[in-house]
């Protein structure tokens, strides 16, 4: 338990959160944009790529500076960690958005709230799999 606490309480994982929060704040905004084009469901995936790059290039330039990992091999590792992580929003979004929150009788911009929880949820599981793999 101390070694799961002192990883996610060092300056890489603050620094991570920020980069990371940037990067949500692009995929959540890009996601009204997308809107306009497609569905809920289909926006999601588009924005979630967005905030991707975003957060790639964040990581690599302020939060794993000291990574030995090549640049195919990083971003290879970036986007299979990202394609878990992008299921796992996906998910939350959509059982939140068409079921969680009309059963709680939450109708108001339920697709926003859903989205910005969705887009928490991965945080974690991230940073461990991008601190392992992507910027080894």
């Amino acid at each position: 338990m101390q070694r799961v606490l002192k990883l996610f309480s060092s300056r890489e994982f603050v620094l991570f959160l920020f980069t990371g929060g940037t990067a949500a704040a692009v995929n959540f905004c890009s996601r009204f944009f997308y809107n306009q084009w497609f569905s809920f469901s289909t926006s999601i995936v588009i924005a979630y790529i967005t905030g991707m790059i975003t957060a790639y290039l964040l990581a690599k330039a302020f939060v794993f500076k000291a990574s030995k990992q090549t640049v195919s091999r990083s971003i290879f590792f970036f986007v299979l960690i990202n394609i878990f992580a992008v299921l796992q929003t996906w998910a939350i979004s959509m059982w939140l958005a068409y079921q969680a929150l009309p059963a709680l009788h939450i109708l108001e911009y339920s697709h926003e709230i859903a989205h910005a929880i969705g887009i928490v949820v991965p945080v974690f599981t991230s940073y461990v799999g991008h601190k392992r793999f992507s910027f080894k």
